[in-house]
């Protein structure tokens, strides 16, 4: 979607339209202009396109603030986190205390659940990923320690990521993006690892490290029955009480964490067009949930649509 055009002026609410498609497409969030001529000149642009549970989108505009409240947040709370790639002019992001001060190729992590603050200057466009906090594959320390830092595009891990992220963004503008599963696996993939490195040495509590090798089992045996906490720990040679403090200190139970992913992975599989000529019970099957009729109650209570009904959503034929 393309918002405005070159010199729309105020009279034409180019400004107000995409003001308030900014906010509808993420999150709530209060937005004004600070060019010396107020809103009378204003340029904005917002495409958006989905990749599994990730949002992909362009924003572009020029002299904005845009700031994220605590009262937004009580208002809509969703658990999402946001990667900005500075694709021109220059961007500050500023949470938790700290300023990322983004140039082209640079790009920083931000948490939609606390109050953030974006400063565009001039003129500018950037690419934002949007996807559930569950995604990353970090703690939830790690990403507090590391939110609102930049990641250099030139260095380290940004120099491997960001060219990844541009060609992405390139994909989605040319609408030749792959729809393949593991294309939103390794963008979130490559997300986690640019995110843990620049995250402080000191910031890994005790434990993350450990909990991370147990995400990492769980996703690798879901196709057991009987994968539940004791398995779990008995296989990392720690008892079940210091298993369950672990995932309580992320924010979760290990047996919720095994019912999440195993509905998270059934759920891509079912949109998956490769699959299409798997019956529902033989997906839900492969990542350990044999009894179909409860797979579906829980696949109904966690997204509010039946698996049957999903599938015929997701998979239906586009009509250009």
């Amino acid at each position: 979607m393309r918002l405005g055009g070159e010199h729309a002026r105020d009279d034409d609410g180019q400004f107000e339209h995409w003001r308030q498609a900014v906010s509808t497409a993420f999150v709530p969030l209060a937005v004004v202009s600070t060019a010396e001529d107020g809103e009378t000149r204003f340029t904005g642009t917002l495409r958006s396109t989905a990749l599994g549970g990730l949002q992909l989108s362009e924003v572009g505009g020029r002299a904005v603030d845009v700031r994220r409240t605590r009262t937004s947040i009580k208002r809509s709370d969703p658990g999402l986190v946001k990667v900005g790639l500075q694709l021109s002019g220059r961007g500050v992001i500023v949470q938790d205390d700290r300023e990322a001060v983004l140039g082209p190729g640079d790009f920083a992590v931000y948490d939609t659940s606390k109050p953030y603050d974006l400063h565009f200057a001039g003129d500018f466009s950037m690419f934002v990923l949007m996807f559930p906090r569950d995604m990353l594959r970090i703690a939830s320390r790690e990403l507090g320690t590391a939110s609102a830092r930049r990641i250099r595009g030139s260095s380290g891990m940004g120099a491997l990521v960001s060219p990844f992220l541009t060609n992405l963004h390139h994909s989605v503008v040319t609408g030749t993006m792959p729809t393949t599963p593991l294309v939103e696996d390794a963008v979130v993939d490559l997300l986690s690892a640019a995110v843990q490195a620049e995250a402080p040495a000191d910031a890994t509590a005790p434990g993350a490290t450990l909990l991370l090798r147990v995400k990492s089992f769980i996703d690798a045996h879901l196709h057991d029955p009987a994968l539940d906490t004791a398995t779990v720990a008995s296989h990392h040679h720690v008892s079940t009480r210091h298993l369950q403090k672990m995932f309580e200190a992320d924010g979760h139970t290990v047996a919720g964490w095994i019912r999440h992913r195993r509905l998270e992975k059934s759920r891509r599989d079912l949109k998956d067009a490769r699959f299409r000529g798997d019956s529902i019970g033989t997906i839900c099957a492969r990542y350990g949930l044999v009894n179909s009729s409860h797979f579906s109650r829980l696949f109904k209570d966690t997204y509010g649509v039946s698996p049957r009904a999903f599938r015929e959503q997701e998979l239906l034929p586009i009509s250009v």
